[in-house]
């Protein structure tokens, strides 16, 4: 069972990559991923990170909001985070339920039954990101972007983006599986933690770069 404590953004992302774990080749990925952030903002005024799933519903929509927070929780700069989908269906409920619980604020900006739009923030700032599910080249993104895919599906799918700086394929379990089971919540906080500590990995080793 994973403990957290309600309202805590910043302790969960601190002890989230101490309490998964990464296989070495896993490990390599993620610093190949941090290294192409480095070099790519060497030559770029910003740099966008647009991270893919088949749906935008869940895993992308995760990896999305921690980055938006390891970007302020590491004070690196011009650095942009979206995602998308190769089809858009909604921003799920029980991923809007898990972030909640682990600390971020929903401000609902835009009701609809089917997509509602959400302005995404933390205590520790000011600034916010829009979340809702869009496809990956939706023009609420921002181009051209490293693609970072988080399921098979949106691999398989999406053989060429044509925006993409680079792309990477950056697996996680669909927590989807738990949906209307007495699992629901954590299945939906493991794979919460999960994305949250590889994007603290990440955004530790850019900064590590960036300071060298």
């Amino acid at each position: 069972m994973i403990k957290t404590q309600k309202n805590d953004v910043k302790s969960f992302f601190e002890n989230a990559p101490k309490n998964i774990l990464i296989p070495e080749e896993r490990l390599d990925l993620l610093k190949k991923i941090a290294t192409t952030i480095t070099e790519e903002l060497k030559d770029r005024d910003k740099l966008n990170l647009n991270f893919i799933c088949t749906h935008n519903s869940r895993r992308s929509q995760m990896a999305q909001v921690w980055s938006f927070f390891a970007v302020e929780y590491f004070k690196l700069k011009n650095i942009y985070t979206y995602s998308g989908g190769t089809e858009a269906t909604a921003f799920h409920r029980n991923t809007v339920k898990t972030l909640q619980q682990t600390g971020f604020k929903f401000n609902v900006i835009d009701f609809s039954h089917q997509n509602p739009k959400y302005l995404i923030s933390f205590k520790e700032t000011k600034k916010s990101i829009m979340g809702f599910s869009k496809k990956f080249d939706n023009e609420a993104n921002g181009f051209p972007y490293i693609a970072i895919t988080t399921c098979s599906d949106a691999d398989k799918n999406c053989p060429f983006i044509p925006d993409a700086i680079s792309r990477f394929h950056l697996p996680y379990i669909d927590p989807k599986s738990g949906d209307n089971t007495l699992l629901q919540p954590e299945k939906y906080l493991e794979t919460n933690q999960q994305i949250a500590g590889e994007i603290f990995v990440i955004f530790e080793e850019v900064r590590k770069q960036i300071h060298l």
